[in-house]
Order: C-alpha cells, then structure tokens, then sequence
C-alpha cells in the first residue's frame, strides 16, 4: 500500500513538473509585429504583467511560472524586443537580464545641436527615453560640457560620423560619454601631430573639415579645398568661406549666397571675421577630417566650381585668374537660368 502510494506521488510530482515545464517552454509570445516593449523605471511585477497582457504579447500563465521559477521580482527598465513565438521561460531570463534592444545611432551629419537632438525621443529616428528639449538643454549646458573640453559651440566637434548602440534609458550625458569616447579613439597620437603639422589643434581640424565637408562632395577636391583654407589661415586672410553664411541662415537649402548674407552680422560670417568660425557647422566625414590632416602643399588661395558645370573644381593662386574663372561660372550660372525661363514660358499656357 505504501509503494502504491510513494508511486502515486511520484506520477503526480512527474506530471506537475512535466506540465509546469511544458508550460514556461511552449511558446507563450505572441509578437508578429515585432514591435518593441518600453519598460519603465520603477514598474511592479504585476504592473509589468498587466501591461504585457494588455497589448496582448502573453498567451497562457506560463510567465507566472517562470517568474517563480527564475526567482524574477523587480523588473529593469528597458527597450526590449520580444520575438514572436518566445517561451515564457525565455521572456522571463531576458527580463531579469535586462537584455535590452540597443538603440542603433548611425550618424552621418549633423549640422545644427538643434537639428541632432530633434531626432531623439521614443519612436523619433533615435528611439531613446530621453527627449530633444532634453538633449538640447545638454548640449547648451556650459558647466556639463566642461568636462569634455568643449563649449557650447564647439561640442558638436566631438561628434565622429559611425554607427553607436545605445541602451534606451541612457541619458543625454551617458551618450556623450560614448562620443567623447570614440572621439578620443579617432584622435589619437598619429591624427594629433598631422594636425599639428597643419597648425591646427584637433577641434580646429574638426571646423576646418566641416568647411570643407560643405564645400565638396567630389572626393579629388577635398585635399585642395582644404589647402585653400589652411593657406588662408596661415596668411592671416579671411576665409570667405560660403558655407559658412549659409549656416548663419539655418536655410541649409540655400542655392546661392548673396550680398545680403554676406553682411550678416555672426561669428560665424568669415567674410566679416578673420580665423575660423566659433564652432564646426556640421559634423565633417572622415574622409574629410583625413582631407584636412593630410591636405597637400599648395599655393592655392582661390577656387571657384568650373564654368563647365562638370562638377570639378578649378584652383587658382592670384585673384586675376580667380576672377577669370567666377566671371566664366556666372555667365554660365546666367545662361542656364536664362533657358530655364525661356522653356518654361514656351510650355506656360496661353
């Protein structure tokens, strides 16, 4: 009657342990979407529970189970991504891990603080806890920025184009850190003394790039353009450099400066100002920070894009070739918008 008994036990032991397996191992998320899960700080386990139910990612009561069987009681907030079809047993583990979906960061270029921090934000480009009006107010902080050895116009310097993964309840500073950390891995010993050599110190490198990063696409001009600027500096002359009106405007959009933008009153007006402008006026590529560091020896102090409309570029070392050249390009510039009128008055309606 005993062994009965022990046997009895052990069948119903088996078959609660068997049932209790199957249910945290099949699956119990239903996700097809593949939509992220945003848990906040300082949620319960039953409100973590609540909230799962509620957009419908639980099926059956296998998560009660694994929660008890992973000893699982204070959730971590987090970005989490739970696959469609995962086991309870599986969510739970991902849970107590704070095994977070990073936030994937790829910068190309930023041109303005204002710009880059309107892209942060839940659901915004850069999908992070943290808001714009939040990253912006970082970014304008004095006393936060001191620690990078920046300020609040040459901050954006110490953004370097590539790719970053953040956690989303990172902070505003816990993703400068990791800026400042790459930044500090670009710059390093070799980068230092190239610049050095062109009589610029990193951040100015950085602005010298960003001009020419606005200058040119074309990868052949990059080294001369930068040439120009060096030149100029070193001469003590005016930069003159266009891009730099054109962000005075914010109008990024700008076809062609003016005499009137050239009048605007800004630090950053190098027509008006000698030496470099306050602050990068975007964030350059490393082709063109490798530009500036390694641009070539040259006598040129003038450029001008070719009257041929090809795209190149054409360098000059006295203003009388220069002007040879601008006044090419802009009868050019003029004949073309000429046409364009003419074409469009013929096919006007009459």
């Amino acid at each position: 009657m005993k062994k009965k008994l022990i046997w009895a036990i052990i069948g119903i032991l088996l078959v609660t342990v068997g049932y209790v397996v199957f249910m945290v191992m099949r699956p119990s998320v239903s996700n097809p979407d593949n939509s992220f899960f945003y848990l906040q700080e300082g949620t319960s386990l039953s409100e973590l529970k609540n909230q799962l139910n509620d957009k419908k990612l639980l099926k059956g009561n296998g998560f009660d189970w694994a929660c008890k069987l992973l000893r699982f009681k204070k959730p971590k907030a987090g970005r989490y991504l739970f696959k469609d079809g995962m086991s309870a047993f599986n969510l739970v583990k991902m849970l107590r891990s704070a095994d977070q979906s990073l936030v994937k960061m790829t910068i190309v270029k930023e041109r303005t603080k204002e710009l880059f921090s309107s892209k942060m934000g839940n659901g915004k480009k850069f999908d992070f806890q943290f808001d714009s009006l939040q990253m912006v107010s970082y970014l304008n902080n004095a006393d936060s920025l001191r620690a990078y050895g920046v300020d609040t116009n040459t901050v954006m310097s110490l953004i370097i184009p590539d790719t970053y993964f953040h956690k989303w309840n990172s902070s505003p500073e816990k993703l400068m850190q990791q800026l400042f950390a790459a930044y500090n891995r670009f710059w390093n010993d070799d980068r230092k003394a190239k610049a050095a050599a062109q009589g610029l110190n990193p951040q100015q490198a950085m602005i010298m790039a960003s001009i020419v990063e606005e200058e040119t696409n074309r990868k052949n001009d990059k080294g001369n353009v930068a040439s120009v600027y060096i030149n100029r500096l070193k001469m003590g002359m005016r930069l003159q450099a266009d891009p730099t009106v054109k962000f005075i405007t914010r109008n990024f959009q700008l076809g062609r400066i003016t005499g009137v933008h050239l009048k605007l009153e800004s630090p950053y007006n190098t027509y008006l100002h000698e030496g470099l402008p306050p602050g990068p006026i975007c964030t350059p590529s490393i082709e063109s920070i490798e530009a500036v560091l390694n641009a070539p020896q040259t006598d040129y102090i003038f450029f001008v894009a070719s009257y041929q409309f090809d795209g190149s570029t054409i360098f000059t070392s006295n203003l009388n070739d220069h002007n040879k050249y601008v006044k090419l390009f802009h009868a050019e510039q003029n004949r073309r918008a000429d046409s364009i009128r003419k074409q469009k008055a013929l096919q006007a309606p009459k």
